[in-house]
């Protein structure tokens, strides 16, 4: 870890999805580095076992929450007041897809990803804004995204609901900025990491064809992407805001964007 070791001391931080993949290495680095954090997701066992984990690292408290029910997250909002007082740092890491053509995508499956990826971004901003960063006249957000600088095909609803996010990170910079609120997106290409356990085996096996494509020769690594985001909420970038960091060894200008729909139509 090049970061100093108390870069977060006395800061609390919410990492939604942090209980597994990108999400726990995230919770997990900013916990090494002295924050205390919260961490949320829908399903309340593996997230108290996540958090028994991180809290061997230090400070560590969850709350099952489903992001697309403003309620449940105004819940969560209320817990973390109570527990700490304030919220120093938000990253938006919650989120689900699945591979498919976007033709077979049905109408709930469109609505489940929009309504995780997109409107859950937002209540979750907006309510940590107005309970904390807004009043606090500090906070800093950052959006987990995915890389779809030319598109997302075979996984357009993702694509789309990222897309947006990205705009609105763009947007709530603006607004927020009077508020000294700070707002960023990460976007990691293809992250080796316990969400890629989901995809099925033709899937899978694209992968090393991608990774072979990669002009890195390989994959990330999910500390990888944590470091990104640790930068972007630190002191180190604090002149920055509204932009996107990828994190993807090249994959948003090189990669072959077709190749996950060749290898879905053949499967």
């Amino acid at each position: 870890m090049m970061y100093a070791a108390n870069l977060f001391e006395d800061k609390v931080a919410l990492v939604t999805g942090g209980r597994s993949g990108i999400g726990y290495g995230i919770a997990e680095a900013l916990l090494k580095l002295g924050a205390k954090v919260a961490i949320c997701s829908r399903k309340e066992a593996p997230l108290a076992e996540a958090a028994e984990q991180l809290s061997k690292l230090g400070p560590c408290r969850y709350q099952a929450c489903d992001i697309r029910d403003g309620a449940q997250v105004e819940r969560l909002a209320e817990r973390i007041k109570s527990e700490y007082g304030r919220l120093d740092l938000l990253v938006n890491n919650a989120g689900g897809q699945f591979p498919s053509l976007a033709r077979a995508i049905s109408d709930n499956g469109w609505n489940a990803v929009i309504n995780t990826n997109l409107n859950g971004t937002f209540y979750v901003s907006r309510i940590m804004a107005e309970h904390f960063f807004i009043p606090q006249a500090s906070g800093n957000i950052v959006n987990i995204i995915v890389n779809m600088a030319r598109g997302f095909p075979g996984m357009a609803h993702t694509g789309a609901a990222r897309a947006g996010v990205e705009n609105l990170t763009k947007s709530l910079a603006q607004e927020w900025a009077t508020y000294n609120v700070r707002v960023n997106c990460v976007a990691p290409g293809t992250i080796i990491s316990s969400g890629l356990h989901t995809y099925a085996e033709p899937v899978k096996a694209l992968l090393e064809e991608m990774k072979a494509d990669n002009l890195m020769g390989r994959h990330g690594r999910v500390e990888e992407v944590a470091n990104a985001v640790l930068f972007l909420a630190s002191p180190l970038s604090s002149y920055t805001s509204g932009t996107t960091l990828y994190v993807d060894g090249l994959d948003h200008l090189h990669s072959d964007r077709m190749r996950l729909v060749n290898g879905v139509r053949s499967s």
